[in-house]
C-alpha cells in the first residue's frame, strides 16, 4: 500500500512559517508555538515516567569545551543567547527588508539580497603574486628544481629549472584559487531562496548561535574557520547562504578537485570555492608532492593572513553511513602550522552540525551495494537539480557551535601531559588472545608522555588528531535529531516485525523526550502524530503500510529489501551517537553475564547475576576501542572511565540497572578472580576533573543487576540491538578470515568480503541485512589491520593482505570470533 495515499502526504501537516518562533518546522493548531515554553512530561524509551524532568526547556547545544577552552566559553555568550530561539532562514517577506507596501511584498527576495552587506573589498587581493613570493614556496620550488638536475652537473641552482617549476606552480595556483564575486553571491542568494523554498519546508538556525558567530566575525581580529560535518553536496551552498543572510563574510571553501569541471568550476570559484586534491600524494612514484603541499600551505596562509574565513570538511567526503567519518586533518594541520608560525595572532574554530530530514541525494545505496562512485558532471548536476524540484526533502537544521580560540586550545594542550596513543593491537590483543583483563584500556594508564612542543613531530600529530576528533565530536553532538532518524531507528531496532501506527506515535513521543533529556536538540516540533506521518512520507518505499482487519488502524513495518534496510540504517545512524555509550554498556553487560553464568541460566534469569561495575566499565572500554572506526564515544579530553561511569549512573536512574544490596555484594561462584586488584576509580580521573566530583564517593567497587522488569528489559534489548548490526558485520568478517589462505590485494579482499556478507543477507542468514553495507565492510578491514589480525606485505610493488602469524592458529581465530559474539544478540 502506498505510504503517501495512506498518510495523506505532506499536505496533512501544518507548517509554521513564522521564522521567529521557537518551533523547528512542524506545528499542530492545538500545540504551543514555542516548544521551550510548553509543559511536557519527559520519560525514557522504556515508558517509565520521570517526574523530575517536568517543564524542561529545549536544550541549547553548541557551547565550546569548558576543559580545553574555558576562556572561549565565557566569551561571546550571555544568558539571553539560548532564549533567542529558532529562525527559518528561507522564510523572507517585506519585514526582512527596509521597505513596506505591495511592491515590497512582491519583490521581497530581490530587496533582501540587495540589502545584504557583500562588498568586493571584504575579500582577498593579490593572492597569486603574494603566494608565489612566499618564502616556504620559494624553498620548495628550488628543492624540486634541484631534484631534476643530473648528478654530474655543476653544483648550484639552474635558473631555467627554477623558472620551469615556478611556471608549473603558477598554473596549479590559478587552477586552485577562488575569485569571489559579490554580484554572483547576491544572484546565487536569490536563486537559492527560490530553490530552497521549492524543495525544503524550512532551513532552521538558532538565532543565538548565529549571534555568537556574527559577534566573533565583527569584533575579533581573527579569521574564522568553519568545520562542518559533511552529509550532502548542498552543505557547501547551505553554509554560505546562511552566512550571507546574516551579513557574515562568505568563507573560502576547500572543495575536492572532483568538482573541478567546466562551467561549474568557474561558478564555484566565484562563490568562494578553491580546489584541492583529494589525495595529496598524486605523484607517479607515490612520494610526497613537495611543490603541491607547499603551494596549498602558502595559499591557505595567505588567506588567513588577509583575515579571510575558511570552510573545511574534515571528513574529506560525504558520509555514506549517516555517522561522521574519520577525520582527515591535512587542511587543519596547515591552519595550526600557520598560527604557530606567528603569521596570524589567532584563529577562531567553529564546528558546524547539519541535519537533514532527507538528503537531496536520497541515499547512497548504489555505493553501499559496492558499485563505484559516479564522477560528477555538469549534466548529472543539472539532472539532479531537476529531480529535486519535483520532490520535497522536508526540513534542514544547521547548528553553529560557539567559536573557540585555536591559540587557547593549543596552549591548554601544552600545559597537559599528552600520552602517546597505544595501538589497537597493544590494547586489545592481550584481551582477545590471552583472555586476560586489560590494564591499558584507559588512556590515563599510559605513561609514555610526549614533549609539549609543536616542533616535536609525535606531539604535533597527536594534538592535531585530537583537535580534529574534538571538532567532529562537537559538531556531531550539536547536530539536531530529525524525525526521520527517530522513526527509522524505532522501525529497525524496536519494531522490526511491524507496529501499529498509534504505538509508533507513542514510542516516537517517548523517544524524542528521551533525546531532549540527554541534552540533544530536535530538528522538529509539533504534534507527534503529524510528525510521524511526515517522516513516513519522506522515508517512502523503505516502509510498508498495511491495514488491520477492521481497517481502523494501520501497521507500519520496515521493508525487508536490502536497499530499503540500507537506507533506513543511514537515517537511523543520525542518532547513533545519542545512545552509543549506553548501548556499549548494555552489550558489555551481556558479555559479562555470558561469561559468569551458563548459557541456559543466563537466558532464563539474567537479573540474578551480579556484575562488578569496575569490570563492566573495563569491558565497555575495550569494546569502545574495538569500535573506534565506527563512532567516537568521548572527547579526547575526557576519560573513558568518566563517560561509562556516567552511562551506568544514567541506566541506574532509569531502573535498567539496579545497585545490589550490601549483603549481596559477593562475587558470583562462576566469576573468576582478577589477576590483580582494581585500581581505585580516582586513579582514572583526568587531571582537569573537578576535585569535588562525584567520583570521590566511588572509592569502592559496587555490584549491579539487570532489572527483571519487562519495560526495562525492552529498553535494555533496544540498546543492544542498536549495536548488533555492526557486531554482525565484524563477526562475519571474523568468520571470513578462515578462508584467507594466501596473500591478496586489499581491494580484492574487501570485494570478496563484501560479496560474502551480502550473500548471507540475501539468503536470510544474517539477522540484520544492514550489516552488509560497504562502509561497514571497509571498516572491518581497517580495524582488523589495526588489531593485528591482518598485516600488509608488499610484493612486486603491490600491497597485499595476509593473516598475521598470531591468527594463523585456528584457536586464535575462534577466540576473535567469540570475543565479538560475546557482545552481540546473535
Amino acid at each position: 500500500m502506498d505510504v503517501h495515499m495512506v498518510l495523506g502526504g505532506p499536505d496533512n501537516i501544518l507548517l509554521a512559517n513564522n521564522p521567529d518562533t521557537g518551533s523547528a518546522c512542524l506545528k499542530h493548531p492545538c500545540e504551543d508555538q514555542d516548544r521551550s515554553s510548553s509543559p511536557s512530561v519527559l520519560r525514557c524509551v522504556t515508558t517509565t515516567w520521570k517526574e523530575g524532568l517536568l517543564n524542561r526547556k529545549r536544550p541549547f547545544v553548541g557551547r565550546c569545551c569548558h576543559s580545553c577552552t574555558p576562556q572561549s566559553q565565557d566569551r561571546l555568550f550571555n544568558p539571553s543567547i539560548p532564549s533567542l530561539g529558532l529562525r527559518n532562514v528561507i522564510y523572507i517577506n517585506e519585514t526582512h527588508t527596509r521597505h513596506r507596501g505591495w511592491l515590497a511584498r512582491r519583490l521581497s527576495y530581490v530587496l533582501f539580497v540587495l540589502e545584504r552587506d557583500v562588498q568586493k573589498d571584504m575579500f582577498a587581493r593579490n593572492v597569486v603574486e603574494n603566494v608565489l613570493n612566499n618564502s616556504r614556496l620559494e624553498c620548495a620550488i628550488v628543492e624540486v628544481a634541484n631534484e631534476g638536475v643530473q648528478e654530474d652537473a655543476e653544483p648550484g641552482v639552474d635558473p631555467k629549472a627554477v623558472s620551469k617549476v615556478r611556471r608549473k606552480a603558477r598554473g596549479w595556483l590559478q587552477e586552485m584559487v577562488a575569485n569571489i564575486s559579490p554580484a554572483l553571491i547576491r544572484l546565487t542568494g536569490w536563486v537559492l531562496l527560490k530553490l530552497f523554498n521549492g524543495f525544503f519546508w524550512s532551513i532552521q538556525i538558532h538565532k543565538g548561535q548565529l549571534e555568537m558567530v556574527k559577534k566573533a566575525a565583527s569584533e575579533y581580529n581573527a579569521p574564522l574557520v568553519f568545520l562542518p560535518v559533511h552529509k550532502s553536496h548542498i552543505d557547501y551552498l547551505l553554509i554560505t547562504f546562511i552566512l550571507f543572510c546574516h551579513n557574515i563574510k562568505a568563507p573560502h571553501i576547500a572543495a575536492g578537485n572532483n568538482l573541478n569541471i567546466p562551467i561549474l568550476s568557474t561558478l564555484i570559484r566565484k562563490l568562494g570555492g578553491f580546489f584541492i586534491r583529494r589525495k595529496m600524494d598524486e605523484t607517479s612514484d607515490g612520494k610526497k608532492d613537495v611543490l603541491y603541499r607547499s603551494l596549498l600551505h602558502a595559499y591557505t596562509e595567505e588567506l588567513l593572513r588577509q583575515q579571510q574565513f575558511l570552510e573545511v570538511y574534515l571528513e574529506g567526503t560525504r558520509s555514506r553511513s549517516g555517522k561522521p567519518s574519520p577525520a582527515r586533518a591535512g587542511m587543519l594541520s596547515i591552519v595550526v602550522d600557520t598560527l604557530c608560525a606567528s603569521t596570524i595572532p589567532d584563529v577562531l574554530i567553529v564546528p558546524v552540525g547539519i541535519s537533514y530530514d532527507r538528503i537531496i541525494e536520497g541515499n547512497y545505496n548504489s555505493e553501499q551495494l559496492g558499485k563505484p562512485k559516479k564522477n560528477e558532471s555538469l549534466w548529472g548536476i543539472a539532472c539532479g537539480v531537476f529531480r529535486m524540484l519535483r520532490k520535497n526533502y522536508g526540513c534542514v537544521r544547521v547548528d553553529f557551535t560557539q567559536p573557540f580560540s585555536l591559540k587557547e586550545y593549543l596552549d591548554t594542550q601544552r600545559s597537559r601531559h599528552l600520552q602517546a596513543s597505544l595501538t589497537l593491537e597493544q590494547i586489545l590483543l592481550p584481551i582477545i588472545i590471552a583472555t586476560q583483563p586489560d590494564q591499558a584500556v584507559f588512556n590515563g594508564e599510559n605513561e609514555n608522555h610526549l614533549n609539549s612542543d609543536l616542533s616535536d613531530e609525535p606531539w604535533r600529530r597527536q594534538v592535531i588528531a585530537d583537535l580534529a576528533k574534538h571538532v567532529l565530536f562537537s559538531a556531531s553532538k550539536s547536530s539536531a535529531i530529525m524525525s526521520t532518524h527517530i522513526v527509522a531507528c524505532l522501525l529497525l531496532y524496536r519494531h522490526r516485525q511491524g507496529v501499529l501506527l498509534s504505538k509508533l506515535v507513542e514510542d516516537f513521543f517517548n523517544m524524542k523526550e528521551e533525546i531532549l533529556s540527554r541534552d540533544f536538540d530536535l530538528g522538529f516540533s509539533g504534534n507527534s502524530e503529524d510528525v510521524v506521518m511526515h517522516a513516513l512520507s519522506l522515508l517512502g518505499n523503505c516502509v510498508n503500510v498495511t491495514s488491520t482487519n477492521k481497517n481502523t488502524e494501520f501497521i507500519i513495518s520496515p521493508s525487508n529489501t536490502v536497499p530499503a534496510l540500507f537506507e533506513l540504517n543511514f537515517y537511523s545512524n543520525g542518532l547513533f551517537h545519542v545512545f552509543i555509550a549506553d548501548a556499549i554498556i548494555a552489550c558489555s553487560a551481556l558479555a559479562l553475564l555470558r561469561e559468569q553464568t551458563p548459557a541456559s541460566a543466563s537466558e532464563q534469569n539474567p537479573s540474578s547475576t551480579l556484575l562488578s561495575q569496575e569490570r563492566l566499565i573495563r569491558r565497555a572500554a575495550g569494546l569502545s576501542h574495538f569500535l573506534s572506526n565506527e563512532v567516537a564515544v568521548a572527547l579526547p579530553c575526557q576519560t573513558l572511565y568518566q563517560v561509562f561511569h556516567d552511562a551506568i549512573t544514567r541506566l541506574i536512574e532509569y531502573g535498567v540497572l539496579i545497585v545490589a544490596e550490601e549483603d549481596q555484594e559477593e562475587l558470583s561462584p562462576s566469576e573468576e578472580p582478577w589477576p590483580k586488584k582494581f585500581p581505585e576509580a580516582l586513579s582514572w580521573r583526568s587531571d582537569e576533573e573537578d576535585e569535588d566530583s562525584d567520583f570521590g564517593d566511588e572509592q569502592r567497587d559496587r555490584y549491579l543487576k539487570v532489572s527483571p522488569s519487562a519495560e526495562h528489559q525492552e529498553f535494555y534489548t533496544f540498546l543492544q540491538r542498536i549495536l548488533t548490526p555492526v557486531l554482525e558485520a565484524y563477526s562475519g568478517a571474523a568468520i571470513f578470515i578462515h578462508s584467507l589462505t594466501s596473500p591478496i590485494s586489499e581491494r580484492d579482499y574487501t570485494h570478496q568480503l563484501f560479496k560474502y556478507l551480502l550473500t548471507r543477507t540475501e539468503r536470510g542468514v544474517s539477522m540484520y541485512g544492514e550489516s552488509a553495507t560497504h562502509y561497514l565492510v571497509k571498516n572491518t578491514v581497517k580495524t582488523f589491520k589495526e588489531l593485528g589480525v591482518l598485516k600488509e606485505r608488499r610484493e612486486d610493488g603491490v600491497c597485499r593482505l595476509e593473516l598475521s602469524s598470531t591468527f594463523i592458529p585456528q584457536a586464535n581465530k575462534n577466540k576473535l570470533l567469540q570475543y565479538i559474539l560475546g557482545f552481540s544478540l546473535l
